[in-house]
């Protein structure tokens, strides 16, 4: 496999040149699991990726599994996506994991999709959206520009609360990214109905 090597952190993660061969539709992405139907992960009715690998490692996070990038299964864009048309109630689409920045080239194809189908699209990062910035990396740059909601930093289990919207512990940020890319500052997402239905 052609690939380059992308230093995150003190970690560097392989990224594949071979999606440049490849039809969107026929790009592979390594998976944890799929919610298909889901009203917790993100406003409205959402498809939730829950993608492999996870250099975080939270103490007390909720999937485990997936934090190693060799277990899981690899499924095709083109079949995600077969399934996101099949339901047309869906409001959105949510990236979970794992860690979704760590499949960049992957999902921002996805990403391109999705948004042109008209669907919303968050995405959850043990990562803060200063250190996605830090990367200095374009897809990652690309892929933050597609995204309407963020929720930003590792799970902290001491800092757990049970009633925050859509995330698990204080520190972590729920981040409207389209008022931010406006502002060109931090914007917090606050959830109310009109907030909901505008995102959506």
């Amino acid at each position: 496999m052609n690939s380059r090597l992308l230093l995150v952190g003190d970690c560097f993660y392989e990224k594949s040149n071979d999606m440049a061969n490849k039809k969107a539709e026929d790009i592979e992405i390594r998976m944890c699991g799929i919610e298909p139907e889901s009203i917790v992960d993100g406003p409205g009715f959402r498809y939730v990726l829950f993608v492999q690998g996870c250099p975080h490692h939270c103490h007390g996070c909720h999937n485990p599994e997936s934090w190693d990038p060799k277990a899981g299964y690899d499924i095709t864009l083109g079949e995600i996506m077969a399934q996101i048309k099949e339901n047309d109630q869906l409001r959105g689409v949510t990236f979970s994991g794992g860690e979704p920045f760590e499949q960049v080239p992957a999902l921002l194809e996805l990403a391109r999709m999705v948004k042109a189908e008209g669907l919303s699209l968050m995405s959850y990062s043990g990562y803060t959206l200063e250190e996605l910035q830090e990367r200095n990396d374009p897809e990652t740059d690309e892929l933050l520009g597609l995204i309407d909601v963020l929720v930003d930093g590792r799970y902290m289990e001491d800092e757990r609360n049970l009633t925050l919207l859509y995330r698990g512990s204080e520190n972590q940020r729920l981040i409207d990214m389209r008022k931010t890319r406006e502002t060109g500052k931090v914007e917090l997402f606050h959830s109310d109905f009109d907030d909901e239905i505008d995102i959506i």
